[in-house]
């Protein structure tokens, strides 16, 4: 009797043995888990580069002076990219500013759109402009088509170095009214949706 119990403790201990050669081995696929992770991290890594696109500006959204809106840019046909603009002032000018337009700029009251303009996804935008449109108080165009730049007033351009995130340049469009009206918001309408319905910043 006590060699068969001795028999069968033996086998009970090859056993647990057994067991915890299998629990060893288990333990040891553990790591597979952490070599599976960067898998799963390289979607986060994607997203987060994506993230502008995430914060671009609806078509049709109204915003106050000094709000920033994130739109979709191209620039001739070879350039494209994501930019914020920040309208930052709209202001009434004198009729006297005018006075290189001649006859043409009489009765024409002309307002400045102050801009700042940032590149946000890092694209190639160097040497870009953007421009902007005035509406009057109806909320319809003024009515007036003037272009080029004023002392008060000067169109500014992108330089060489606007192809990284973060980094701005400051521009003004030149916009008028006929007298006895005004101008009461600024507008960006270029690309796809915000012909129809451009981002709106008011006073």
């Amino acid at each position: 009797m006590k060699h068969v119990r001795t028999t069968a403790l033996l086998a009970a201990c090859a056993a647990a043995l057994l067991l915890s050669a299998c629990g060893g081995e288990s333990g040891q696929a553990a790591p597979a888990a952490p070599t599976s992770a960067p898998t799963s991290a390289a979607p986060e890594s994607s997203t987060a580069a994506a993230a502008p696109v995430g914060d671009v500006t609806k078509p049709g959204t109204e915003l106050k002076l000094g709000e920033r809106a994130v739109v979709p840019f191209k620039y001739g046909t070879a350039k494209s990219g994501m930019i914020a603009i920040t309208v930052t002032a709209i202001e009434k000018g004198d009729n006297a500013d005018l006075a290189k337009y001649g006859d043409k700029a009489k009765g024409i009251t002309p307002y400045y759109l102050r801009a700042t303009v940032e590149n946000v996804d890092g694209a190639d935008l160097a040497y870009s402009s953007v421009s902007l449109r005035a509406l009057g108080s109806d909320g319809r165009s003024t009515g007036v088509i003037i272009t080029g730049s004023t002392d008060r007033c000067k169109s500014g351009t992108a330089g060489k170095d606007f192809t990284s995130a973060g980094a701005k340049f400051e521009t003004c469009t030149l916009q008028g009214a006929r007298e006895g009206a005004a101008v009461e918001a600024a507008t960006f309408d270029k690309g796809d949706g915000y012909d129809k319905s451009p981002v709106v910043w008011k006073n």
